[in-house]
């Protein structure tokens, strides 16, 4: 164990260092160590989540701060208390940055298009965006390069860094000109399929590395953070027009745009962290 590991890094270790004989056993806590590690990734959107849903319910009406101003003052005092704590590394922390960058423009843009609205006042915010909402963007940031450690990501027939880079410029471009453009979202599916349908993703849950395609990789991620966002429409952290009457689930079309914005978000990691092959040793 190199000395600079974080502390996940040694607790997980130990974990993979445990010894069990071949049949049910074995596989019922390869699946609780892959639960464990999963939950592990999502820690930072987690308790992004938790924050939503515990201001909602309880931050009290009279208190000094706006509630998007204690989310924002929150989230940074997470994310210092990540790296102070050794639980996340510099690089995963410059992801986390570009990620909030990225999503803080997409913001300022749709929000002005009238795509959604925070209906709550703040004082630190870039114009109709209070600065917690970047970090809904940084927590699938923090999420993907989390997980390309914690699982030990390998690719197969993984494609172009230019031709990857290409494509997720295109989906982000669309993000705004569909407002004034037609709309090739379904093009931008069907290139993702070209470029990336042969691609496996290897990770390592325990000792055996596993094999999945990653298109149904990012398709589970993207389900997931439809099921997040639900969450936080419902803790009224932002709003769709028509939820404005009343919570409403969020259009399951919109797993089409989450599955757009992971395509972006695993690029992105990739071009930091690199991309290595099956027979590339740590």
């Amino acid at each position: 164990m190199p000395q600079g590991a974080t502390r996940f890094a040694r607790i997980r270790d130990g974990l993979e260092q445990v010894r069990l004989s071949p049949g049910p056993t074995a596989w019922t806590y390869e699946f609780l160590l892959f639960g464990f590690k999963q939950a592990w990734a999502c820690l930072f959107g987690g308790l992004m989540l938790a924050l939503l849903l515990g201001t909602h319910f309880f931050y009290p009406a009279d208190a000094p701060w706006h509630r998007y101003d204690f989310l924002t003052c929150a989230a940074l005092a997470i994310q210092a208390a990540m790296l102070a704590f050794r639980l996340e590394t510099p690089r995963e922390a410059i992801v986390i940055g570009a990620f909030h960058v990225i999503g803080t423009i997409m913001e300022l843009f749709k929000t002005y298009a009238g795509s959604w609205i925070y209906p709550e006042a703040s004082v630190l915010h870039i114009g109709a965006v209070p600065l917690f909402s970047g970090f809904m963007y940084a927590a699938v940031g923090s999420y993907i390069a989390r997980i390309w450690r914690i699982f030990d990501f390998k690719f197969t027939r993984y494609p172009s860094a230019w031709a990857t880079a290409i494509l997720a410029c295109a989906i982000y471009v669309n993000f705004f000109a569909h407002h004034w453009l037609p709309d090739i979202r379904l093009f931008l599916f069907g290139t993702a399929v070209l470029l990336f349908g042969r691609t496996g993703i290897w990770f390592t849950p325990w000792r055996q590395p596993r094999r999945m395609p990653l298109l149904l990789g990012l398709a589970l991620v993207a389900m997931f953070i439809w099921f997040a966002e639900n969450i936080g429409t419902f803790a009224n952290a932002w709003t769709y027009p028509d939820q404005r009457d009343g919570w409403r689930m969020v259009s399951i079309a919109k797993l089409g745009s989450w599955y757009l914005l992971m395509i972006i978000s695993f690029v992105l990691v990739a071009l930091i962290h690199g991309v290595r092959r099956p027979d590339q040793i740590r």
